[in-house]
């Protein structure tokens, strides 16, 4: 996955504002971790990247400046829902369902991305569990974008699987401004939550 001025199509379509563009390298990556402040546009990256690989594969023009990228013979999403009435066991055991319905589709050309998976349950038990579910889909051929809060996660995949990883980190000014860019460098252990308190409910 390379490319620069990426932006997400959809987000232009419902907003006036110009949409922000991104740009990313990751030639030769296995893994890429997105992290970083909340409400940093780390979502919307991971949106962004799998509408450009869709649109990609289906002959159609990447939205952005440039954009390259390998075939895949799958794409797949698993993202964190809501918790609803009809759900018949807790989130974590929903999402691990989910997961494992889709691994009986993948093969060894997958690509996968996850949006705050396995937030559902404590650090600890949410971060091995991604920790392990991750090496086991790398250790397949699998490639893996992955948009997480969990920090012991984040910062075990550099040690886990080394040169595979890109660390992608939303950015966030002194103020607590957020600008929607992302930046390589590695996970922080602060989500910065409270500028999001003070945003809402003043100083």
């Amino acid at each position: 996955l390379n490319g620069s001025a990426l932006y997400n199509p959809c987000l232009s379509l419902r907003s006036k504002k110009r949409s922000v563009g991104n740009d990313i390298s990751g030639q030769g990556k296995s893994l890429i971790i997105i992290t970083g402040v909340n409400e940093g546009g780390k979502s919307t990256l991971l949106r962004t990247l799998a509408l450009a690989q869709l649109m990609t594969q289906a002959g159609l023009f990447a939205p952005g400046r440039s954009f390259s990228t390998d075939i895949r013979s799958g794409l797949f999403t698993h993202f964190r829902r809501k918790e609803d009435r009809t759900m018949q066991s807790g989130k974590l055991d929903e999402e691990l369902v989910r997961l494992d319905r889709l691994a009986d589709q993948m093969d060894p050309r997958s690509l996968i991305f996850f949006n705050e998976s396995f937030a559902a349950t404590n650090e600890r038990e949410g971060s091995e569990l991604a920790r392990q579910i991750v090496g086991a889909l790398l250790e397949a051929g699998i490639k893996v974008v992955f948009v997480t809060h969990l920090y012991s996660f984040a910062v075990s995949c550099g040690a886990d699987f080394g040169g595979q990883v890109l660390y992608l980190r939303a950015e966030r000014q002194k103020e607590g401004q957020r600008t929607y860019t992302m930046v390589e460098g590695p996970p922080l252990s602060k989500s910065h939550g409270e500028d999001l308190y003070r945003r809402v409910f003043g100083e």
